[in-house]
């Protein structure tokens, strides 16, 4: 059944958009990211006006979020506190990164800095992780080789002033990192309409240190509140944001999020971060071809005779 979209001015089939919010509502839950990454450019395959994938897809995130953050605080995997400076430092960057979004709107280059953007942050961000993820699932598979033990994680988080205690997480660091993680976070969701997952989870491990039960959660937790935000900046200021849009990709997302987070928990967090590595390569990728190919009807604006 084809439905009318006022904002994006064209038809889209009903059960196609519910069925993609099930779909990213699922990678939501599982991986403990918005899903904007995959949402944002299949929105744009299918024909939706890039500014209104953009500001319609983190409408979407808030809800999937919110359902995955549900399902793993009930077994104590969200680290509240760490999870609310995440969310001061995301609301910095939103503001900022809707600023730059309205003024290169209004240049007329917005599009091409959200293709840009998903190709460099997915392909650095992809390959960085998978590499990881190889290295660690080839050790576990070593028979002979000693057990994994948790790194010492004297980074830059530990040597920065400012230190804070974060017991969910076993952490003291310094809380400006997770500040300016949620800082970075904020202004890609505003630019690209993802909920930062994708660079959120990674920061936290490797950057922060937190052990992985409480990762995924507390990356959705920050994700709720960041996406939300953007949606409200991007309803005042660009008027992208298509309720009747929003509304079909929530219904699929909310129960897709609540099966994605009961499959997370049975795969261990190796391969959950190779998985996540592939997709995020996949789709950079496919962002990319459509940069270098040209399109296949090209038109000038010649006078037509």
């Amino acid at each position: 059944m084809p439905l009318y979209l006022p904002i994006a001015e064209m038809s889209m089939n009903m059960a196609l958009v519910i069925g993609l919010g099930a779909g990213v509502g699922f990678l939501s839950g599982m991986f403990g990211v918005g899903g904007g990454f995959l949402m944002t450019p299949l929105l744009i395959f299918a024909g939706v006006p890039p500014a209104v994938a953009v500001a319609t897809e983190a409408n979407q995130i808030t809800a999937a979020s919110v359902s995955g953050a549900i399902a793993h605080g009930r077994r104590g995997g969200v680290d509240y506190k760490m999870g609310m400076v995440l969310v001061a430092g995301g609301a910095i960057g939103s503001f900022f990164g809707a600023r730059l979004f309205t003024i290169l709107r209004s240049a007329g280059q917005v599009d091409l800095l959200i293709s840009l953007s998903y190709v460099v942050f997915l392909g650095t961000i992809g390959a960085l992780m998978l590499w990881e993820s190889v290295r660690a699932i080839q050790r576990a598979s070593r028979r002979d080789a000693p057990l994994p033990r948790r790194r010492a994680h004297r980074g830059i988080a530990h040597r920065l002033p400012l230190r804070m205690r974060f017991h969910k997480s076993k952490l003291y660091v310094s809380v400006l990192a997770p500040l300016a993680i949620g800082m970075l976070v904020g202004v890609l969701a505003a630019i690209m309409g993802v909920g930062g997952g994708f660079i959120m989870v990674p920061a936290m491990i490797y950057i922060l240190g937190m052990p992985t039960n409480v990762v995924i959660g507390t990356s959705l937790f920050q994700i709720i509140f960041v996406t939300a935000l953007t949606t409200v900046l991007h309803s005042v200021s660009t008027q992208t944001v298509d309720i009747l849009l929003a509304m079909l990709l929530l219904v699929g997302a909310v129960v897709g999020a609540q099966v994605g987070a009961r499959v997370g928990m049975k795969l261990k967090a190796e391969q959950l971060r190779a998985l996540l590595a592939l997709m995020v390569l996949a789709v950079g990728a496919r962002m990319a071809y459509g940069l270098l190919v040209p399109p296949a009807d090209l038109y000038s604006l010649g006078a037509v005779h």
